[in-house]
């Protein structure tokens, strides 16, 4: 389900984002409209987007998901409407790749879980996910790849 993981250490990437903060059975109706609100705001300003899109996840989801979508930009956006800088923080992570539909991600990323703790690294709560795959592009959501990345503390 996932490729075998390993253990890096990011750089930090600055980014453009929207914080959201959403019951977790609701995310699907609150993702299409802040990926366009960034997409807009990001381009409107002149900016070039440099990566893949990604949700950083501030804690472990409860009943709800404390979260910031969005891109790797090339500079700093000047705030508008809910699109603000953020950035993707310089961590040590371990990293593996799940290909599937999105909604095998519930699966994933517990997957991904014991194997960290399995290994002995401390678990942090952060993660994010980077989507490696434009479902405009790519049909099949069989072929979609999405990058987990657990930020870990040992």
């Amino acid at each position: 389900m996932i490729t075998p993981p390993e253990v890096i250490r990011t750089k930090e990437i600055a980014t453009a984002v929207i914080p959201l903060v959403v019951p977790g059975r609701d995310m699907p109706k609150y993702m299409d409209p802040a990926i366009q609100e960034l997409i807009k705001t990001i381009t409107g300003q002149g900016i070039q987007i440099t990566g893949p899109m990604f949700s950083y996840h501030h804690r472990r989801p409860s009943d709800t998901f404390d979260f910031e979508i969005g891109f790797p930009v090339s500079g700093a956006v000047k705030p508008e409407g809910r699109v603000i800088n953020g950035k993707l923080p310089a961590v040590k992570v371990v990293r593996s790749v799940y290909q599937g539909p999105y909604e095998g991600l519930a699966q994933a990323w517990p997957e991904l879980q014991t194997w960290v703790r399995t290994n002995g690294h401390g678990e942090t709560g952060r993660f994010w996910e980077s989507y490696l795959t434009n479902p405009e592009e790519v049909k099949d959501p069989k072929d979609y790849r999405t990058e987990l990345n657990w930020i870990v503390s040992k």
